[in-house]
């Protein structure tokens, strides 16, 4: 019985833990909710706090979830060549990203909730990357050539998966921004970092995530 009790009170602290709170709506719903969300910059200190902040799980089933994505997918629209966003870019340290899929026939934008990234590849590409939340500034990064992610849908529906080259560099890319890592802040723990240079950067060291 206390082993059923102690299991209630987890499963019902982890269903709080994913609740949004009253700030997170409010912006959330601030405004148009069709329109684009502002993006978080660097150059803000207020901003720059959200974007170093680890990101906690949303309830996918929740209404302003799904309003949250759709004002992400505009967000990442109103850029000039954006190819993924996170949700800490529009000021929501919640687990919600939006990726460009150029793994995919017409090169979708497509939403994951609550992504998880459940393996790498030891074999990892050097090249390009900027961020949206940090004007001017591009460098040189270290990530895997194929990754297994995990994720759900606005349904709550769990979907498992394996990725590979660019797309998998923006996957990433975005999952960092979950846990508060910025491109920024990497360049110093990859010093001492050996590689394998692969083809897999289709895009030019203009594009942003």
């Amino acid at each position: 019985m206390k082993k059923l009790s102690l299991l209630l009170i987890f499963i019902i602290s982890f269903i709080n833990a994913q609740k949004l709170t009253s700030a997170e709506v409010s912006i959330i719903n601030q405004g148009d909710a069709k329109t684009a969300l502002p993006i978080f910059q660097t150059t803000d200190s207020h901003q720059q706090t959200t974007l170093l902040d680890q990101s906690k799980e949303i309830d996918p089933t929740d209404p302003n979830t799904a309003t949250l994505v759709l004002r992400m997918k505009e967000s990442l629209l109103s850029t000039d060549g954006g190819v993924g966003i996170a949700a800490p870019q529009v000021g929501i340290n919640r687990k919600v990203i939006w990726v460009q899929r150029f793994d995919k026939t017409g090169e979708p934008l497509e939403y994951f909730i609550n992504p998880v990234i459940t393996w790498k590849s030891e074999l990892q590409n050097l090249g390009p990357e900027g961020d949206l939340s940090i004007p001017e500034f591009r460098g040189q990064f270290y990530r895997s050539k194929v990754i297994q992610l995990q994720y759900v849908d606005l349904k709550g529906q769990k979907y498992s998966e394996i990725v590979e080259g660019f797309t998998a560099v923006i996957f990433q890319h975005e999952i960092d921004h979950l846990f508060g890592i910025l491109i920024s802040d990497k360049k110093e723990k990859e010093l001492n970092d050996e590689y394998i240079e692969v083809d897999a950067y289709k895009k030019s060291d203009s594009v942003k995530r």
